[in-house]
Protein backbone atom coordinates (compact mmCIF):
# COMPACT_ATOMS: atom_id res chain seq x y z
CA UNK A 1 0.00 0.00 0.00
CA UNK A 2 1.12 3.45 -0.55
CA UNK A 3 1.00 4.36 3.31
CA UNK A 4 2.85 1.84 4.19
CA UNK A 5 5.96 3.18 3.98
CA UNK A 6 5.19 6.92 4.90
CA UNK A 7 6.35 7.05 8.72
CA UNK A 8 10.14 5.03 7.41
CA UNK A 9 9.93 8.73 4.84
CA UNK A 10 8.88 11.15 7.53
CA UNK A 11 11.32 9.90 10.01
CA UNK A 12 14.04 9.76 7.37
CA UNK A 13 13.21 13.36 7.05
CA UNK A 14 13.78 14.12 10.58
CA UNK A 15 9.66 15.47 10.49
CA UNK A 16 8.84 12.80 13.57
CA UNK A 17 12.39 13.63 15.32
CA UNK A 18 11.14 17.18 16.44
CA UNK A 19 7.60 17.76 19.04
CA UNK A 20 5.92 19.65 17.38
CA UNK A 21 6.48 17.01 14.59
CA UNK A 22 4.94 14.04 16.45
CA UNK A 23 2.15 16.71 18.62
CA UNK A 24 1.03 17.06 14.63
CA UNK A 25 1.36 12.97 13.96
CA UNK A 26 -0.88 12.91 16.75
CA UNK A 27 -3.46 15.31 16.31
CA UNK A 28 -3.82 13.93 12.66
CA UNK A 29 -4.51 10.65 14.38
CA UNK A 30 -6.78 12.58 16.40
CA UNK A 31 -8.82 13.78 13.63
CA UNK A 32 -9.07 10.57 11.85
CA UNK A 33 -10.30 8.99 14.91
CA UNK A 34 -13.18 11.75 15.48
CA UNK A 35 -14.11 11.31 11.55
CA UNK A 36 -14.27 7.89 11.80
CA UNK A 37 -16.27 7.76 14.63
CA UNK A 38 -18.69 10.54 13.68
CA UNK A 39 -19.63 8.73 10.83
CA UNK A 40 -20.50 5.59 12.61
CA UNK A 41 -22.47 7.26 15.38
CA UNK A 42 -24.35 9.21 12.27
CA UNK A 43 -25.19 5.18 10.89
CA UNK A 44 -26.25 4.34 14.56
CA UNK A 45 -28.56 6.84 15.16
CA UNK A 46 -30.53 6.29 12.00
CA UNK A 47 -30.03 2.43 13.09
CA UNK A 48 -31.80 3.56 16.43
CA UNK A 49 -34.76 5.68 14.74
CA UNK A 50 -35.60 3.17 12.23
CA UNK A 51 -36.16 0.59 15.18
CA UNK A 52 -38.23 2.42 17.89
CA UNK A 53 -40.25 3.68 15.01
CA UNK A 54 -40.35 0.29 13.96
CA UNK A 55 -41.05 -1.27 17.51
CA UNK A 56 -43.64 1.46 18.11
CA UNK A 57 -45.46 1.18 14.83
CA UNK A 58 -45.66 -3.05 15.93
CA UNK A 59 -46.89 -2.16 19.56
CA UNK A 60 -49.39 0.20 18.19
CA UNK A 61 -50.79 -2.63 16.13
CA UNK A 62 -50.85 -5.35 18.33
CA UNK A 63 -53.20 -3.03 20.92
CA UNK A 64 -55.55 -2.51 18.20
CA UNK A 65 -55.13 -6.68 17.44
CA UNK A 66 -54.21 -6.01 13.66
CA UNK A 67 -50.74 -8.28 14.60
Amino acid sequence: MLLDGLPATLAQAGLLGTELGQLLIVLVGMLVVLVVGRLFLKIAWRLVTIGVVVVGAALVLTQFGLI
